[in-house]
């Protein structure tokens, strides 16, 4: 079974688009969904957070939540506001965001090469947004929401997408909330599908980014219809999952900064002392956005402070243990700070770096959290080295922008 496969997308009706692309489903809550979609009846919102739609005391889990999403995607079809391609094709999809611009390939993926690893993960997931991705995809029949992979940038594809994006698209519209351009090509060329296809076959492996929990939800509609199918022939659409895969270096990776709430006890000048056993630190006199990994930006009573790791405390080897997150964590958030499970404290909190330092500030200065700290990026080197090891991010360790929006291209199950 081949790695990619084009289809036949379901997609925005000639000048329809601006109506229907929407941001992710997981970047915005119930309100922020309320408000965004409030006046666009056509929004994509109404399909991939149909709460928004049902009384506010509805969980959002519940079963008529889902029905409501259907029945809001069988209306803008009906309606013409969504058309299906009449041939399997693939996209050139190009998101530019500022001075930032990345071109991938809008494809589905194959379920068995995500169970054999030939995609590589790594997150865990957790089982009930896992859950409820399985139940949206079984209900509306449809993939919805892309995976956001990655793949070794490839001079053939590379060059592809570069033709392909030097045409007028079809598709050419900026997403209100976060002011990124989304452009769109079908690319239903018989030998340019043949080629990319080729192209990604020949790859050893590709990466998730980002949609851990809609590739993982993927995989298990597609076993499960599969067990259920005594005429199965691999062919079915539930065979792969919605993607788009961009080439790993023109992505953007912010920090992922943290805060936390007390000193764990200790003094100012006590828990500074202890800082430095593992860190070079001075004081600075403006904000610290650290420039390279190792180095740390700390913000305590009202001062910045830059942090450099002891190189004895880097490990060579360990693809997870040298990630800044992993540094500051086992030298400084647990051992100092009393924080020994970031997944369940809460006693910490996570802030994209999309939000700037100031918003670290804000969140000290307010009294509710004590001290907060800016990291290093993590690149997507370091991304790769840990799934090709087989190993997981720790948590909240990639932040990236630009986010791809939904409703521009969606994966009807046959």
């Amino acid at each position: 079974m081949s790695l990619i496969k084009p289809f036949c997308g379901l997609r925005p009706a000639e000048s329809r688009a601006a109506d229907v692309a929407a941001p992710p489903y997981d970047v915005v809550d119930r309100n922020e969904a309320k408000a965004l979609a409030s006046g666009r009846p056509w929004s994509f919102l109404h399909i991939s957070r149909p709460e928004i739609d049902l009384p506010d005391n509805v969980d959002p889990y519940d079963a008529s939540v889902y029905s409501k999403g259907r029945e809001n995607l069988d209306h803008m079809i009906a309606e013409g506001v969504l058309v299906r391609d009449a041939q399997p094709c693939y996209y050139a999809y190009r998101l530019t965001m500022g001075s930032h611009v990345q071109t991938g390939l809008v494809a589905t993926a194959s379920v068995e090469a995500y169970d054999n690893d030939r995609i590589k993960k790594h997150e865990f997931t957790r089982p009930v947004k896992e859950d409820d991705r399985v139940r949206q995809i079984d209900t509306l029949n449809a993939q919805t929401g892309p995976v956001f992979l990655v793949y070794k940038a490839d001079a053939a594809v590379d060059a592809v997408l570069r033709a392909v994006s030097s045409e007028v698209p079809e598709i050419d519209v900026v997403v209100e909330r976060d002011r990124v351009r989304h452009e769109l090509w079908p690319i239903c060329d018989g030998g340019t599908i043949t080629a990319l296809t080729a192209a990604f076959e020949a790859m050893p492996a590709i990466y998730v980014a980002d949609g851990h929990h809609r590739s993982a939800a993927g995989s298990r509609v597609g076993n499960a219809r599969r067990a259920a199918n005594a005429a199965h022939t691999g062919d079915e659409s539930y065979n792969h999952f919605l993607s788009v895969i961009f080439p790993h270096d023109q992505m953007q990776i912010l920090d992922y900064n943290r805060v936390v709430a007390d000193l764990n006890g200790r003094g100012r000048d006590d828990f500074l002392a202890a800082v430095a056993e593992g860190f070079d630190l001075e004081i600075s006199a403006d904000p610290v956005k650290p420039a390279h990994s190792g180095e740390f930006g700390m913000y305590l009573d009202g001062q910045w402070y830059r942090l450099q790791i002891h190189d004895e405390r880097i490990p060579v080897d360990d693809p997870v243990g040298r990630l800044d997150v992993s540094l500051l964590q086992a030298n400084l958030i647990e051992p100092l700070l009393g924080v020994d499970d970031p997944r369940r404290d809460d006693r910490i909190d996570f802030v994209g770096g999309i939000r700037g330092l100031r918003a670290l500030e804000q969140r000290v200065d307010e009294g509710r959290w004590a001290v907060a700290f800016a990291l290093y990026p993590t690149t997507m080197q370091a991304l790769m080295d840990v799934a090709d090891a087989g190993e997981v991010m720790p948590p909240k360790s990639t932040w990236f922008e630009p986010k791809l929006a939904d409703g521009l291209v969606s994966h009807v199950l046959d």
